[in-house]
């Protein structure tokens, strides 16, 4: 998505940097998880909580969606200031979005493009529909009537998969099977769903809903950065308000549990509030201190961020098609054989396939400072 652009009259001296870094940090990780040299052997904080919970990776997409909705008002808020209008916005917005959920598709069907099954849902779809009604609610209404769509959002959300499933079912079911979003996706989906999911997806249709919240969290930290406050109080701001939003999302599990598939109401409060803690720590070092050296290779891959993960996702597919020979005849697909003879020839299977994901995100880097040093920004 785009960074954040220069704000003149809201405090900020130039372009706010540690967005970057958090972008960065997130589309890394994103990265990371998604490629380890084999799915059998993969250490916990690296794979999603079975259904109800969260480990580390359940952090990274909801971490996504919020710096989107930070980037939508650092960025249009200064367009819209220095007399921008708003219906060339909203084209500008509708063209984006089109062509992020464009790309989504296309990964999902490359490189068979099986249409009669494609999968319609997934991270870039659900990204362009965020990014699309959270930057129309922006340009529409002001930060109070954002605040109070997103508690709506939560709370219809958990009404329809808590209350109102005890009217049709006779009682609210959270399972894989049984939960009303994937009553939902099975019905209006069908073939297109997620494959490994079988049941379900966990970019389904109504758990774009609180999807949609996360996001919207996001345009609301905006408009307290875009504040005259002072730094200080704004990484303040920040901290203790994330705090405050893991307590209640805690809290909030006991009810509603916290999952990711589902994208559960105690997940948006909980994630939101690991975000907002994140943006102020990378605030306070990268744009209050000064302390930017660190942070250059999450700068260079949060300013590519969609770049990096189209591309690397397009390899990654590649090179579980490519055959290479083997001796006897046969054939084995390109990344099991890199894996298997660079680093399962060496380490056990967990760190080889910890090393394998490692280097994949060393050699992204490479390619993410090439395009960097020759100030080239793939944007959408």
């Amino acid at each position: 998505m785009e960074a954040a652009d220069e704000i003149t009259k809201s405090g900020f001296a130039g372009r706010m940097l540690s967005l970057d870094v958090f972008r960065g940090l997130t589309i890394a990780g994103m990265v990371l998880v998604n490629n380890p040299g084999t799915w059998s052997s993969i250490y916990w904080p690296l794979e999603h909580a079975e259904w109800n919970g969260w480990t580390p990776t359940d952090l990274i997409f909801p971490f996504f969606l919020f710096i989107v909705g930070v980037s939508i008002t650092l960025a249009f808020g200064r367009r819209i200031e220095s007399g921008g209008g708003e219906s060339g916005l909203l084209l500008k917005v509708i063209k984006r979005s089109v062509i992020i959920y464009a790309l989504g598709l296309f990964l999902n069907g490359f490189p068979y493009f099986h249409l009669t099954e494609i999968r319609f849902a997934g991270v870039l779809q659900r990204i362009a529909v965020c990014y699309l009604v959270s930057s129309i609610i922006f340009l529409k209404t002001r930060w109070r009537t954002q605040a109070i769509i997103t508690g709506a959002l939560l709370l219809v959300y958990w009404f329809l998969m808590m209350a109102l499933p005890i009217f049709i079912f006779g009682a609210a079911d959270l399972s894989k099977e049984g939960n009303l979003a994937a009553h939902v996706d099975r019905w209006l989906l069908g073939p297109h769903i997620w494959k490994q999911g079988k049941v379900f997806d966990p970019e389904g249709l109504l758990s774009t809903i609180p999807a949609i919240a996360t996001t919207l969290t996001g345009v609301l930290t905006g408009h307290w950065l875009r504040s005259r406050r002072t730094q200080m109080e704004k990484v303040g701001g920040l901290f203790f308000a994330g705090a405050f939003a893991v307590i209640v999302g805690w809290i909030w599990n006991s009810w509603f549990p916290i999952n990711k598939s589902l994208w559960t109401s105690s997940y948006v409060v909980f994630t939101t509030g690991m975000a907002l803690q994140l943006l102020a720590i990378c605030y306070w070092l990268v744009d209050i201190k000064g302390y930017k050296r660190w942070a250059k290779p999450f700068i260079i891959f949060g300013v590519n961020a969609l770049a990096l993960f189209v591309f690397s996702g397009l390899l990654a597919r590649l090179m579980g098609i490519v055959k290479v020979p083997r001796g006897d005849g046969s054939s084995i697909a390109l990344q099991p054989f890199i894996f298997k003879n660079l680093f399962a020839s060496w380490a056990t299977p967990i760190n080889a396939s910890l090393f394998f994901a490692i280097t994949y995100i060393f050699f992204w880097l490479f390619l993410m400072w090439l395009l960097y040093r020759k100030k080239i920004y793939i944007k959408v």
